[in-house]
């Protein structure tokens, strides 16, 4: 994951983002608890927006209850309770996608950052067989999702839209595992495919400049040949697509609660952090 799914602050009330920041909490001391201490810095909001999403449909209401930072105990944090099964999910996807991730890395860079890699890698292996280990199916899909990626991304007629393809059907069959009935499968893969399109084509564009530099695959530059020639309107229109799809699939999802948070991501969020990312010299 990359971290692009995110609440849209300002618009977000006082008490929804203090529930928004008890998950991110409750996850980062679900990945301390399961994994490591450390595994908490591969923290991010993707997976958070996960574990808001699986709390919603759940049929227990989640509690919260005060506790103390581990990094930082002169502060005070709210923490969910009654959760464990959405917490132990989310942390499980945030250490398998990290992990490969991180293999990404180690076959992408430069000799500096590929040394760097290597040197965590012990730890990030330590964690993956756990996360391995408790959620099977998670793996398999992310596994499939990677060495898919590789392959098209040695294909001689790659496109964007095959560029995008695993990463939109790994979050499809994500999405699938939580689905309890037909109605909702077919709700929850068109939700999953277009979520994860979005997240992938997000980190394209976000990384055109850098990988025109380092001569890295970047879909939207062997669309376009070349960064000068990058027409940002259609990159924009192209990622617009996904948010418009995931978001009328977003709409039939019933959800049970954090729907104000959730809602927030999704409407405003999303395409707030796009126009960020896309255009970055409009702030606002």
């Amino acid at each position: 994951m990359f971290g692009y799914v995110y609440i849209n602050k300002p618009e977000l009330k006082v008490k929804d983002y203090e529930a928004y920041r008890s998950v991110y909490c409750s996850l980062c001391k679900a990945l301390g608890k399961h994994y490591s201490v450390f595994a908490r810095f591969i923290l991010n909001y993707d997976c958070t927006f996960l574990s808001l999403l699986l709390m919603s449909k759940s049929d227990e209401c989640p509690g919260f209850k005060k506790g103390r930072c581990t990094f930082n105990p002169l502060k005070k944090c709210n923490y969910t309770i009654k959760a464990e099964d959405s917490l132990a999910k989310a942390a499980a996807l945030t250490v398998i996608t990290s992990y490969y991730k991180l293999l990404d890395s180690i076959e992408d860079s430069g000799f500096f950052k590929k040394a760097g890699c290597l040197l965590i890698k012990p730890f990030f292996s330590s964690w993956h067989k756990k996360a391995e280990r408790n959620f099977p199916e998670y793996e398999r899909i992310v596994k499939e999702m990677y060495f898919s990626q590789l392959e098209c991304e040695k294909s001689d007629d790659v496109c964007l839209d095959m560029a995008a393809e695993p990463t939109a059907k790994m979050l499809k069959s994500i999405m699938l595992l939580e689905s309890k009935n037909q109605s909702e499968e077919k709700i929850f893969a068109q939700f999953g495919y277009h979520l994860g399109r979005w997240i992938y084509l997000m980190d394209a564009a976000a990384d055109i400049d850098e990988d025109s530099k380092s001569g890295n695959f970047n879909p939207f530059l062997i669309k376009f040949g070349e960064k000068v020639k990058v027409d940002l309107k259609e990159v924009d229109g192209t990622i617009s697509q996904s948010c418009f799809l995931l978001t009328k699939a977003y709409d039939l999802i019933d959800k049970k609660r954090f729907k104000d948070i959730l809602d927030n991501i999704v409407y405003s969020g999303l395409p707030h952090k796009q126009r960020i990312i896309i255009y970055p010299e409009r702030k606002n």
